[in-house]
């Protein structure tokens, strides 16, 4: 391994971001990168930085990935009893982060949190492949376990179980939107120079946008 960790850089160059060619709002101005970055074949576009933390500011962060996004926020599933559902019981904010490396973009987004309902949760695990319905209901996700001959034991125990039915929904998985309040939009420039575009909303539900140094 030639070099050190700290000699790794790269020269960002390829857009710009302005004032005046961004959307006056943050989710149609997501819109617009989105299908950008669907449009560029980025592989697991949807990827993205889930940070959470506990009611005495203890963080933690892992990826997820985004099922759905509309004018309300952004959507993902999960079990409500792993680490990260814990944790927005007790805190329900959370900050999610995209990082598009190939359009050197990154977006941040921070907000309330809720549960989504219980009949959109149960459209969505009856979309999903039977080995990802199988896995969520036999997963006590986040809790140690005693073994993955004990797990791949529950999965084929499960699997025989359900084999002809319909698999219901276990009550302590399901989805969150995220409603953001803060969003920032970055692109990379040269020398270190990014464009930061952060977008805060006031008391009254309209957008301000102000640059941010890089």
């Amino acid at each position: 391994m030639g070099g050190t960790i700290a000699d790794i850089r790269k020269s960002y160059s390829q857009k710009k971001l302005t004032e005046k060619n961004v959307d006056a709002n943050p989710m149609k101005q997501f819109a617009k990168w989105w299908k950008q970055a669907v449009a560029s074949k980025i592989e697991e576009v949807n990827a993205m930085v889930l940070a959470t933390a506990s009611s005495d500011g203890i963080p933690s962060a892992r990826i997820v990935l985004l099922k759905d996004v509309d004018e309300n926020g952004f959507s993902f599933f999960t079990n409500y009893n792993s680490f990260k559902g814990l944790q927005l019981a007790e805190n329900p904010k959370a900050c999610l982060v995209f990082f598009w490396k190939e359009l050197e973009r990154q977006v941040r987004i921070t907000g309330l949190v809720e549960k989504l309902s219980p009949r959109t949760s149960e459209d969505y695990f009856q979309s999903r492949p039977k080995g990802s319905q199988l896995g969520a209901v036999i997963s006590p996700q986040s809790q140690v376990i005693e073994s993955r001959e004990w797990l791949d034991g529950k999965y084929k125990e499960l699997k025989a179980v359900f084999k002809n039915q319909i698999i219901p929904r276990p009550v302590h998985w399901g989805g969150y939107i995220v409603k953001p309040v803060i969003m920032e939009f970055w692109q990379g420039r040269p020398s270190r120079l990014h464009d930061r575009l952060q977008y805060t909303m006031d008391d009254n539900g309209t957008w301000k946008i102000e640059r941010l140094a890089p």
